[in-house]
């Protein structure tokens, strides 16, 4: 199974969220799970990519058709309520960036 997200020929969009746990993260890995899964049943949703270190500075780019798909899933009410309970409880900072992707490389040898 590959860790890479399917993605189309540019352009399309990309938001990066870079998150560091805080120490009361119950619930968190499981809900976590739960957004993939959702996101995965939204209008305009590519694919996601994410890591977390052993730091637990964690990094998820979920990959969007348009920018309006990005606005919907930003106000997914489940999702609404996962951010939420981030701000509150799961992450002690975080940033998110939504960025258009105009071109994109894959390698050593490419497509």
């Amino acid at each position: 199974m590959s860790h890479f997200a399917p993605l189309p020929d540019p352009p399309y969009y990309a938001v990066i969220f870079t998150a560091m746990l805080s120490d009361d993260d119950a619930g968190y890995s499981e809900t976590a799970a739960k957004m993939r899964r959702l996101a995965a049943r939204q209008p305009g949703f590519i694919g996601v990519e994410a890591t977390r270190g052993a730091d637990r500075l964690g990094i998820t780019v979920s990959y969007w058709e348009d920018e309006e798909a990005v606005k919907g899933w930003k106000q997914a009410s489940e999702h609404l309520l996962a951010q939420k309970i981030g701000k509150e409880r799961w992450y002690s900072h975080y940033t998110l960036r939504v960025a258009k992707i105009e071109r994109g490389y894959d390698g050593p040898k490419g497509r």
